[in-house]
């Protein structure tokens, strides 16, 4: 089944959530986003051993820069 998205959102593909950097996800709301949403393996089951939690802590860091700078964590 293949979902159809608004023109507004684009969906990047990658093997991993580990393997999404700190700086992809600053530079997309650089470039205007409004949001990243990252959807990955459950905690403790990812199929590339610890992916997921790196990729978590990338996010909270990303929160934490983003709160410095007046963007709002959320």
């Amino acid at each position: 089944m293949r979902l159809t998205y608004p023109s507004n959102i684009r969906i990047i593909r990658v093997p991993c959530t580990g393997k999404v950097d700190l700086l992809y996800i600053l530079r997309a709301f650089e470039k205007g986003a409004d949001g990243v949403y990252l959807v990955g393996c459950l905690e403790g089951d990812c199929r590339f051993n610890s992916g997921n939690l790196r990729a978590k802590k990338r996010v909270e860091k990303a929160k934490q820069l983003l709160a410095k700078v007046g963007i709002g964590e959320d």
